[in-house]
């Protein structure tokens, strides 16, 4: 109806149920510009023990059939955090696989809410909305920035913290390599570094062609500063005293900058 009576040309986003008919799902894709099947939860044990009327091989059969069809933005699919006890070494390794295997697009995380109680569902005060984000932080890293999951998680570090960003996180357990030189090291590189994103970095190549960059540049060039300043040089000059060149300053003032952050959200809600 939406296509053909009222010729609705606009973005559609369907969800399959696993199980439909694959006719069904076939003439759906013809219509539609993305299609997704929810995975539910990070593993098959957890989708059994708290939504057992749900089959992880028809979600895997419904996501391999999709995978083939001519959707023009692809498929993608959700799942719960904080629902089952899967760190998140074991959520983003099962992201990586879906988008291995299935070709997706995204995979959206949702922090679990509770809105009934069951012996089987965790009562929580706080959805962990925290937790939510840092897993979509790095997810985008997986994504756009080249990275891994073994890069930045591992069994004895299975989890992010919290108070810094995933990026962050690696890039002081791995301090040894930098600096980075802002207008020598390779692209791949410079994404690499907390507070220099696709776009900043694509102009930091195009713009060191034709003069050398300083860090008054940076910050029109679209890099954080305030994250960057700590993990580079720019024409062999660090920011301040290469004596504080260590990863425990850094993560100090990384925190005290993020706290400031959140404080001022804080104040100016209290405005409203």
């Amino acid at each position: 109806l939406l296509r053909k009576k009222y010729h609705f040309g606009g973005y559609i986003h369907a969800k399959v149920i696993p199980g439909a008919s694959l006719g069904l799902v076939k003439r759906l894709a013809s219509l539609v510009d993305r299609l997704s099947t929810n995975i539910e939860l990070p593993t098959g044990d957890s989708l059994r023990l708290l939504a057992p009327n749900k089959k992880e091989e028809d979600i895997k059969n419904i996501m391999e059939k999709v995978k083939d069809y001519k959707v023009p933005a692809g498929q993608s699919s959700q799942m719960i955090i904080g629902a089952s006890k899967e760190s998140d070494l074991k959520i983003l390794q099962k992201s990586e696989s879906l988008y291995s295997k299935y070709k997706l697009k995204r995979v959206f995380y949702s922090a679990y809410i509770p809105v009934n109680k069951d012996n089987l569902l965790p009562m929580i005060k706080n959805p962990p909305l925290l937790r939510e984000h840092r897993l979509y932080q790095a997810d985008w890293l997986l994504r756009y920035y080249h990275f891994k999951v073994k890069d930045l998680l591992d069994e004895e570090n299975a989890n992010f913290n919290v108070l810094l960003d995933p990026k962050a996180s690696w890039a002081l357990r791995h301090i040894l390599e930098f600096p980075k030189e802002i207008n020598k090291c390779s692209y791949y590189e410079l994404l690499r570094i907390p507070g220099i994103g696709v776009t900043s970095a694509k102009r930091i190549m195009a713009s060191r062609r034709h003069f050398t960059i300083t860090f008054k540049d940076l910050k029109a060039l679209g890099v954080v500063i305030k994250r960057a300043k700590y993990f580079i040089t720019c024409n062999g000059k660090y920011f301040m005293d290469t004596k504080y060149f260590k990863a425990s300053f850094i993560k100090e003032n990384l925190l005290l900058e993020d706290y400031k952050k959140e404080d001022m959200r804080k104040e100016q809600l209290s405005l409203f």
